[in-house]
């Protein structure tokens, strides 16, 4: 191992030993800061104006050869950024990859976990700068983006590097076999047993979370040997092009080619993903985004083992609840943050037409809708505070969407824009909550993406849990969430989180919030439903990008 690379895993090796421990134990930890005044003063202030100075301004990274440049990023609050970025020669990439590979192989795993523990160090840094770069292309109102976009998504990223280090460091560098021979000597073999990746991996960013989606993919596969290509959404670049200079940075300080991360960056009218994802170099692809494009690389990198996070109906279910004013608050917040563009946020919610049972009487069916409504409608109710919770709608297709499903149902709340008080041009809009029949499976059973929820009138709870294992059973789920006052239906919902294979949120009417996903404690997705294909993070996302090769040879006698 270099001595930088020592120097790295030495002075990260505490974070790296809490991490392994928070995978096993399940609690509560973070070794970064969620709290923006915990960083730097300097850090924090002058972050808008660093970020101002990379606008209209070249991105430069380590390439090979370029082939061109691109970049047409605006902002969802409403104006261009105008920064460009070199896009590689791909077959140039690939074969300096392939060329770098060996040595980042044969460093071995410490030298490699050092090295990305010295990467998540500089990135947790820079979460203000981050912060800046997430909110002006995803969207996200900038306390969002600090905490999603930087230590939450260097948790992740975390998470993942110590699975992986778990993982590697079970498998022993040598061994002496011993088979005893009765009469005769024994047999006796040295064995060497060597981590070995599986090659280029290409991990695919989406454009409403480009970090905290990212990271995981970009660390389980770095670590374990494979060289990493970013392909940003065209949408969304500046994070993930940040990401990759420090990467780069990082490595090249450790000694190895900076090209180990690199970043490839396209435009929505000449696409390269495809031509990346088939490249017989790439075995591996983490793909976050639509069902469409997620299914299309199942079926055609079969070169590669692919990991996908596609979309799915994420549901809650009420039965009762003892204080509903508190459920409809959580609710409100849910349905309303980042305008549900999280691939956890709720898009149903079931309700049987014959009411509920709280602890101050029964509610019928339209008082609990109703009671939603105005929840979310007074959440709102102040500009300032809805658009730091809104954020900003990313793409204008997204805006569309709400008017297309207008029609869908009832109208219990109508969206409305709403005009930010710094950025007059952005797109905020508050959400649209409509109220269906269950017969109006068409409606609520298709992913709607953005801020559109159902509020279903179903037969019964029965009826309530027999729909939501069909839907989700069919169109998978990432969350779902539940309501009761009864231990017996409790149970109910623990089986059907299992039958469909999505966590499950009981009774969550504080602080904590269906659509919120805690690195070290919660299992992102489960991979057992056909919204994923695999969890953020378990030893199965991980496992897979490298191989153990061992070597066997009679013993030397001394």
């Amino acid at each position: 191992m270099s001595q930088q690379a020592q120097q790295m895993l030495d002075r990260h090796r505490e974070t790296l030993d809490q991490a392994v421990e928070a995978i096993n134990t399940r609690g509560y930890w973070s070794p970064y800061p969620e709290n923006i005044k915990k960083y730097p003063e300097e850090a924090v202030k002058g972050a808008s104006q660093r970020f101002e100075a990379l606008l209209k301004q070249h991105y430069a990274l380590k390439v090979p050869a370029v082939a061109g440049q691109v970049g047409a990023e605006a902002s969802p609050y409403g104006f261009e950024l105008g920064v460009t970025y070199d896009q590689p020669e791909q077959g140039a990439l690939i074969a300096a990859m392939q060329d770098a590979m060996p040595a980042w192989r044969d460093a071995g795993a410490e030298a490699r976990v050092g090295v990305c523990l010295e990467i998540l160090a500089r990135l947790n840094a820079m979460s203000p700068d981050i912060a800046q770069a997430v909110t002006h292309t995803s969207g996200q109102a900038p306390m969002m983006a600090f905490q999603a976009g930087g230590p939450h998504a260097q948790d992740r990223g975390l998470e993942a590097l110590a699975y992986a280090w778990q993982a590697m460091s079970r498998v022993p560098a040598t061994a002496k076999w011993v088979k005893p021979q009765g009469k005769h000597d024994p047999l006796v073999l040295d064995k060497r047993y060597h981590i070995v990746p599986r090659g280029i991996s290409l991990v695919v960013a989406c454009s409403t979370f480009p970090t905290w989606n990212t990271y995981p993919g970009l660390f389980a596969s770095l670590a374990t040997g494979n060289p990493v290509i970013l392909k940003p959404h065209p949408g969304a670049i500046l994070p993930v092009a940040m990401t990759t200079r420090v990467a780069q940075q990082v490595l090249e300080e450790a000694g190895f080619d900076p090209c180990l991360v690199s970043l490839v960056p396209d435009t929505a009218e000449a696409p390269v993903t495809k031509a990346l994802a088939l490249d017989p170099a790439v075995k591996l692809i983490d793909f976050t985004g639509s069902n469409a494009f997620g299914e299309w690389l199942e079926r055609n990198a079969t070169q590669a083992r692919v990991f996908t996070e596609k979309a799915g109906i994420n549901t809650v279910i009420i039965d009762s609840v003892d204080n509903f004013k508190a459920v409809a608050q959580n609710l409100a917040f849910s349905l309303s943050l980042f305008s549900g563009q999280m691939c956890t946020t709720t898009q149903a919610i079931y309700v049987p037409k014959t009411g509920i049972q709280t602890a101050e009487g029964s509610l019928s069916f339209d008082e609990v809708a109703g009671a939603l409504a105005k929840a979310v409608e007074k959440f709102l109710s102040d500009n300032d505070r809805a658009c730091a919770v809104l954020g900003a709608i990313q793409s204008p297709a997204t805006a569309a969407r709400i008017d297309e499903c207008r029609g869908l149902g009832e109208v219990l709340l109508d969206s409305e824009p709403r005009e930010h008080a710094q950025f007059p041009k952005a797109r905020v809009h508050t959400p649209l909550l409509l109220k269906v029949d269950a017969g109006q499976r068409d409606a609520f059973s298709e992913e709607r993406f953005g801020p559109i929820s159902f509020v279903i009138a179903t037969d019964s709870t029965s009826h309530s849990i027999q729909l939501a294992r069909e839907v989700i059973g069919e169109k998978g789920a990432i969350t779902l969430g539940a309501y009761t006052t009864d231990d017996a239906v409790a149970e109910q919902f623990e089986g059907l989180a299992m039958d469909v294979a999505a966590p499950l949120s009981l009774n969550l009417d504080g602080g904590v919030f269906v659509n919120q996903s805690a690195a070290f404690s919660d299992f992102h997705a489960t991979g057992g439903n056909p919204a994923a294909n695999a969890s953020l993070c378990d030893q199965a996302f991980v496992t897979p990008r490298f191989v153990v090769v061992q070597s066997r040879r009679h013993a030397t006698t001394e």
